[in-house]
């Protein structure tokens, strides 16, 4: 089944076309990862996706429901179910500072989703020692170590139940040992089929772990396939140019 079907999609920052004619699927239990040079638009791609900005063409459906059709989105009611579908990670973590690391984690599945608060807070506590911070439930952001901040981001958006998880640079503020740690976390979840779409700058870790990659520069999908074939063997000379840069 696909969970995320994307049809020449555009979007512009006045007059500069950030993102031309995007077309991609994912499909459920997929890791796709998105690579390509800074200002390549995959990060703007990303927040298309997981519509924190609004795209000016193009067509976009989520598990079978249309979420945009030629730049026109569907009502507010109805982009209210397809958000529930998916929840996103942010490269600079983004958790309350003055919520507890459990507040974190249960808040809005509580507030906003209207959930059982004994199941919410029983699935926080299973989501925590799965991420190995079964001790830091009443810790605050400040008292974390990034890795640390990143995982309860992680255990955030895998409190919300969602069907696909984004993420945008997940160990880009991450020191490399504290990197480890988070790529440790997304294998897993890549292991337990979890459907995933990952803009990441970690080559060897996107060719572990995805199903799907997908290249960009300039604004367009230059390259997407499978990792042997896009990150091993490229065919497009902007993608190999981009690889070998970064062996450098």
């Amino acid at each position: 089944m696909k969970l995320l079907e994307i049809k020449n999609l555009r979007k512009s920052f006045d007059d500069l076309e950030v993102l031309k004619d995007i077309s991609l699927d994912v499909s459920e239990g997929q890791a796709v990862s998105i690579l390509g040079p800074s200002g390549s638009g995959k990060s703007t791609l990303l927040r298309c996706m997981s519509m924190l900005e609004t795209v000016d063409g193009g067509s976009m459906a989520y598990c079978g429901k249309t979420a945009v059709t030629d730049g026109k989105y569907v009502s507010k009611a109805e982009l209210k179910e397809i958000k529930s579908y998916f929840s996103l990670v942010f490269q600079s973590f983004n958790l309350f500072p003055h919520y507890t690391v459990m507040k974190n984690i249960c808040d809005a599945p509580i507030h906003v989703m209207k959930r059982d608060k004994k199941e919410v807070t029983e699935n926080a506590l299973a989501l925590l020692e799965k991420m190995g911070l079964s001790d830091k439930a009443d810790y605050y952001p400040y008292q974390l170590s990034g890795g640390q901040q990143q995982r309860v981001a992680i255990a955030r958006a895998l409190n919300m139940k969602p069907k696909m998880l984004f993420f945008d640079e997940p160990t880009s503020a991450l020191d490399p040992e504290l990197t480890a740690e988070i790529l440790k976390v997304l294998k897993e979840l890549a292991e337990e089929k979890m459907t995933m779409v990952i803009v990441t700058h970690e080559i060897a870790f996107a060719r572990s772990i995805s199903d799907h990659v997908i290249f960009m520069d300039g604004g367009v999908i230059v390259e997407q396939g499978k990792p042997a074939d896009v990150i091993d063997n490229p065919s497009n000379e902007r993608t190999q140019a981009f690889l070998k840069k970064l062996e450098q």
